[in-house]
């Protein structure tokens, strides 16, 4: 039989303020165990939450960037559970009326299609603490400073029908949330993550299989693997005759595999009901209007704009627009560069992103600014260096050496262009490699690319290359 996987994500981001959702206390990410968390968080007598303007604003800007329509009117509701880690003994988060529902992105595949992802909804909450299993053997510790930090959890139809598709989804709204400032995105603090819903149903089937839940995924790659390992575990269950328990599992990073958690648990089970301690959020269109004013120009707009405006394929496009600060970088290199669009993309995703990847660096605190970078190319474009030379100046500037007019000044590097001074060397190259020429003449034109290395290399590299190639041409022909 053949099979369809039907997959939905619920990605958790939380949100860039800086205190949480209900309380003042601080959300800095590293701080010493319960050093951050108050009254509020902690759920004592006689406390009132107070929600934090700043995260519907957030809220707002990601329904209005996903064409979602942001409800004039959500209501914030109680999710009744016990966990060691939850002090109230419930999460406040929305359910039946959430702040953001019915939008959609549209991803790019593998073969270059696209493909439409709706989003049923987006929602704000408070995120739990954490428990801590590693240090105490036989224990276990809980750090309640994660406890109240705002989160916008963002569910997605179950329109992704693949472990990549999955992958490209969430990478998009990965950079989304990145380029709106409403999160950082960084995965390795827990800023951003996901729990995958998996079910497999027989092609041609309308009616969805029994899913499993996997959480907190991570890690891109995670998410590729979990989906994969899940897939082929239920294939192979319902292929021997056996059902799919709907449940919760976790995936195992070391032993690349998920495993069972706890039974699936259903709304009815949290025991829903607004909360008595917080009013209705109410937003007028004069509030949205302001919002959609400070919306940065979104991911896709900028991609089909670098494309338009500096001549870029598709596929460099979107390596460049895949994070902002890739795209501002890239930009401003351009513009410090005289607008040449195809050499700029060359070198950033070329010189300046492998000597990033060496240094395990990031665009934001690279050695060679943006402007610095332009003027090096802007010597290339002018002929005053060739190429091959101006990766050794980005080396030296790499280094810290100084400018590119600098390094090209004190190092003699200066491309000779003088038509007079090429074509006598390139003589000198004749007369010493008479065989050569004699092969040459008499058919053998892969020779042409000998000569033109005898006379770089005689050069010491600077002479202009695209003169010699027409003088060398010249004086073999002639």
């Amino acid at each position: 039989m053949e099979w369809e996987t039907v997959i939905g994500l619920e990605i958790h981001t939380q949100l860039a303020t800086r205190s949480k959702i209900f309380s003042g206390a601080p959300t800095q990410y590293g701080a010493e165990p319960n050093t951050q968390a108050c009254a509020v968080d902690l759920g004592l007598p006689g406390v009132l939450p107070v929600l934090n303007a700043e995260v519907v604003r957030m809220a707002a800007m990601f329904g209005l960037a996903t064409h979602s329509t942001v409800a004039p009117r959500s209501v914030f509701a109680r999710k009744n559970y016990f966990y060691p880690d939850l002090p109230k003994g419930y999460q406040i988060s929305q359910f039946e009326l959430p702040i953001v529902h019915d939008g959609y992105l549209d991803i790019e595949l593998e073969d270059g299609s696209s493909k439409r992802i709706g989003i049923t909804r987006a929602h704000l909450e408070e995120d739990a603490g954490k428990s801590l299993h590693e240090s105490y053997l036989g224990k276990t510790g809980i750090d309640l400073n994660r406890a109240g930090t705002p989160l916008l959890e963002i569910v997605s139809e179950p329109d992704i029908r693949s472990a990549k598709e999955a992958v490209a989804y969430m990478k998009k709204i990965h950079s989304l949330v990145r380029y709106l400032g409403i999160s950082d995105g960084n995965m390795q603090e827990g800023s951003f993550r996901c729990d995958a819903n998996i079910s497999m149903r027989p092609k041609g089937q309308q009616a969805f299989g029994t899913r499993a839940e996997i959480k907190n995924i991570n890690s891109f790659r995670f998410v590729e693997q979990a989906i994969n390992y899940e897939v082929e575990r239920q294939v192979m269950l319902l292929e021997s005759g056996a059902t799919v328990v709907q449940e919760t599992r976790l995936f195992d990073a070391d032993r690349h595999e998920t495993r069972s958690m706890r039974s699936k648990e259903e709304a009815n089970d949290y025991r829903y009901f607004p909360d008595p301690d917080l009013l209705p959020v109410e937003l007028d269109a004069a509030f949205l209007e302001a919002v959609r004013k400070t919306l940065p120009e979104l991911p896709d707009a900028r991609k089909a704009r670098l494309v338009s405006e500096h001549g870029l394929s598709e596929y460099d496009a979107a390596v460049l627009t895949s994070s902002r600060e890739l795209a501002d970088y890239f930009e401003a290199a351009v513009q410090a560069a005289g607008g040449a669009g195809k050499l700029t993309a060359n070198w950033v995703m070329g010189e300046l992103s492998g000597a990033l990847n060496k240094g395990d660096g990031d665009i934001t605190n690279s050695p060679v600014s943006a402007a610095a970078l332009g003027g090096l190319l802007l010597r290339i474009e002018d002929g005053t260096i060739s190429g091959k030379i101006a990766k050794q100046v980005f080396e030296a500037m790499w280094k810290g050496e100084g400018p590119a007019d600098d390094i090209i000044e004190q190092q003699g590097l200066k491309q000779i262009s003088d038509s007079s001074a090429i074509e006598g060397i390139i003589r000198e190259i004749l007369d010493n490699n008479p065989k050569q020429l004699q092969q040459y003449r008499g058919g053998q034109e892969k020779l042409f690319g000998f000569f033109v290395g005898q006379v770089m290399k005689a050069s010491q590299g600077k002479a202009n290359p695209k003169q010699v190639n027409e003088l060398l041409r010249k004086l073999l022909d002639s």
